[in-house]
């Protein structure tokens, strides 16, 4: 009676508990999925992913977003990844409905046993719950949301939907979401072509991104991958031979900087245009598939042209010495010990040593006659043919030991390697491509080095263009009925201002009487150019230069026509373009097209047309800017046009502070710029000709490179028939003589005379442009 009585008490306490635990459980249900989020969202859920930039080939050229992340498939997630992240994070994913219960349980006893937090008991699921809708805070409210969210996402989607979802979500380190973007990141390589080392790695960073990074802590990670192989080995998903060989593998990481452009300062400026048109949000974290303008090959060209232009250019100035000697300022290495000559390592030695590659070099030794110089492990004997530009005769006076300087690798046999002196260039430049019949951006260099300025010369910088604005001088002068055959006085005149009276004077100080508008613009003298915008009007050239699509302030004086107004690169370079394109200005553009991750266009961007100049004045400004090379400022490229027809213009601003030179083919135009950041001068006589000009024609000669030679221009006036191009300019012109009471020339030669006021003594005043 005793033992019914006690076993009916123990039924009822037990019962009792029960009630009060479910109705304990019923009220934290109720209280903690009050306010959780519906999972359902999750079928509309789309990540934040990586913006993608391509070439005009489909090349991929670079990309941004604040999360790197490329999402994939389930099919795509190869099983090695699968069985390693299952094995180490969730071995029951398979059969669990979202909360693995004799995993928490064994995770609670050993926390008491140790009495301390030792195992993790989430599922993937509950992980993914947390990634999506809660914070990593540690407390119980917290988890027992993740429980009841993981429930829910189990009953709403598949485990394969689950798995994708995870392995497109989860943090892996460095700015990395998601296993494709990782794979990329860390091997170089689709997440499909993983290895097993490579796939345990990756599957181990999750429980810690920062502890276990390759980057950071290369041992930890090595500890890490192989805990993922143990229990990859206990799941029975690997055999314990391929566990053997995994575990004793390198980390081997091949790792591919996001940032690492193709063109850096190109791909900087399509970042900022799609910033202004859609918003920083949605560039960065709404996966925008952009298809550019940039032509790679060009793009190429470009980089190693103007690199090479800036070295020759920067050389002319002198030896200044080297970049440091690490034996008067030892670095230390990674023990904390000084650099010797034996120990020391340059970060240009990490990289494979190539052929047409600067490199910096370790002088080890210095003899009279020549310099031993080490490269990581390879050796290069300098001598005074590999020094000859320093003007110094014997290496002793160029050379110590521990100096480092800048080299260029010529040839490389075994261990010897062939190079010659070089030194970094303080000077900068920028070099544009624009094709003529689209104005679409086919190459742009910003500067010198985009890791050392990101600032863009070609877009950012506002400089004197020098004697390469006369063009629209002498456009304006030809759509007012001026022929180049027409004479003008190249003689002394001065012009009052608001300081004073104004002379113009010519590059070489001397003037050269009456000559031809033609002469004058391929010889590029100043005071023509200067009579003839105060003949046409300063206001209507100003005029004129908007409809170029010049946007830049331009100063309404005089001087404007030898170049005093700052313009950029690519307005000037695009502007150019009107004239192969008889007359039609198309705006320049970097971007064809702008679709969403899934392919649908967003934006398709037509090229903007406009009418700038009648054809005929655009076809004899062309034959013009043909003599400039032919005979003028830029016969050094009389060989190059040649082979290819080609005109243009150089520049050279006062006190040689700009160098450019703006050209065209049919179907390609270029501007190159160079000069100092802080305007410093060039150095004497460093004109457009002799610095711009041969970047130009090193770039043109790649790029019409198996290019059909052809005769010329199409339709372009020979500028051997005066009557044929004054018939041209008659039918598109309002002429301006009579109103100025010039009388056409009677001679067969000459359509016509452009004469000016008898002029004053030139009293002040100098503007050298070429």
């Amino acid at each position: 009676m005793v033992s019914r009585k006690i076993f009916g008490q123990l039924v009822f306490s037990t019962l009792l508990l029960l009630s009060v635990g479910l109705g304990t459980l019923a009220g934290l249900v109720f209280v903690y999925s009050s306010d959780l989020p519906q999972v359902q969202q999750l079928e509309d859920y789309r990540p934040d992913v990586v913006t993608e930039l391509y070439a005009d080939n489909g090349a991929p050229i670079g990309s941004f977003a604040l999360e790197r992340r490329v999402m994939v498939t389930y099919d795509q997630i190869p099983e090695v990844l699968r069985d390693a992240v299952l094995s180490v994070e969730d071995r029951h994913f398979e059969s669990h409905w979202g909360v693995d219960v004799i995993r928490i349980i064994r995770a609670g006893v050993t926390d008491l046993l140790e009495w301390r937090k030792a195992q993790g008991a989430s599922t993937l699921t509950q992980q993914l719950s947390r990634l999506f809708f809660l914070t990593p805070e540690k407390a119980w409210r917290r988890k027992f949301q993740e429980m009841l969210l993981a429930i829910q996402m189990e009953r709403r989607f598949t485990k394969p939907q689950i798995f994708t979802m995870y392995a497109d979500e989860v943090s892996l380190g460095h700015g990395n979401f998601g296993f494709e973007a990782a794979a990329q990141f860390y091997f170089g390589k689709h997440v499909g072509d993983l290895s097993l080392p490579e796939a345990a790695m990756l599957a181990g960073l999750p429980k810690s991104p920062t502890a276990f990074s390759p980057l950071l802590h290369p041992e930890r990670a090595l500890q890490r991958r192989n805990q993922v192989l143990q229990s990859m080995l206990e799941n029975d998903k690997i055999a314990r031979e391929q566990y053997e060989r995994a575990r004793v593998a390198p980390l081997g990481l091949h790792i591919q900087r996001w940032e690492n452009y193709l063109a850096p300062y190109f791909v900087d400026n399509v970042r900022e245009f799609l910033e202004r048109k859609y918003g920083p949000e949605t560039v960065h974290e709404k996966g925008l598939r952009v298809y550019t303008t940039l032509n790679l090959r060009l793009q190429r060209m470009a980089e190693r042209t103007l690199v090479k232009g800036l070295h020759e250019d920067d050389k002319r100035r002198g030896w200044r010495g080297p970049a440091k000697n690490i034996l008067k300022n030892p670095p230390l290495l990674a023990n904390a010990r000084p650099a010797t000559l034996e120990t020391y390592m340059d970060d240009d030695w990490k990289k494979v040593l190539e052929a047409g590659r600067w490199v910096h070099g370790l002088v080890m030794e210095v003899r009279p006659d020549y310099a031993t110089v080490r490269f990581g492990s390879s050796l290069a004997r300098v001598g005074p043919a590999d020094f000859a530009w320093t003007k110094k005769i014997s290496a002793r006076e160029l050379f110590a030991p521990g100096d480092v300087d800048l080299f260029l690798i010529k040839d490389i046999n075994g261990k010897t390697v062939q190079v010659t002196l070089d030194q970094e260039p303080d000077v900068q430049g920028a070099l544009l491509a624009i094709d003529n019949a689209t104005g679409a951006v086919k190459a742009m260099v910003g500067g010198l080095d985009y890791s050392r300025s990101k600032y863009n010369r070609a877009v950012q910088a506002e400089r004197q263009v020098g004697s390469s604005f006369k063009v629209y001088v002498y456009s304006q002068a030809l759509m007012e009925g001026i022929s180049p055959f027409n004479t003008i006085e190249d003689t002394p005149v001065s012009y009052p201002g608001s300081s004073g009276w104004w002379s113009p004077h010519d590059y070489d100080n001397k003037y050269e009487g009456t000559i031809t508008i033609l002469h004058a613009l391929a010889e590029s003298r100043n005071v023509p150019a200067v009579r003839l915008i105060a003949r046409v009007g300063v206001d209507k050239v100003i005029r004129l230069c908007r409809r170029f699509g010049i946007t830049s302030r331009l100063v309404p004086n005089l001087p404007l026509a030898l170049g005093a107004s700052d313009l950029t690169l690519l307005e000037h370079t695009s502007a150019f373009t009107t004239f192969p394109d008889d007359g039609v200005h198309i705006a320049p553009r970097l971007v064809e097209r702008v679709t969403n991750y899934d392919g649908a266009v967003i934006d398709d961007f037509r090229p903007e047309i406009a009418d700038v100049l009648p054809a005929g004045v655009a076809r004899v400004m062309v034959s013009m800017l043909r003599e400039v090379i032919n005979s003028g400022t830029a016969v050094r490229a009389r060989s190059l046009a040649a082979k290819y027809p080609l005109a243009g213009k150089t520049g050279t601003t006062n006190d040689f502070t700009d160098a450019w030179f703006i050209g065209f083919s049919p179907n390609l135009s270029a501007g190159v710029w160079v000069g100092f950041d802080d305007h410093r001068k060039l150095g004497e006589k460093e004109e457009g000709a002799k610095v711009a000009l041969p970047i130009w024609m090193d770039f043109m000669t790649d790029a019409l490179k198996g290019s059909e030679p052809v005769g010329g221009f199409p339709d372009s006036p020979l500028l051997t028939n005066p009557d044929q191009v004054k018939e041209i300019l008659a039918g598109a012109s309002t002429p301006l003589l009579a109103e100025h009471g010039v009388a056409a020339a009677a001679s067969s030669n000459s359509s016509g005379v452009v004469k000016t006021a008898q002029p004053r003594t030139p009293q002040s005043g100098d503007s050298r442009q070429r």
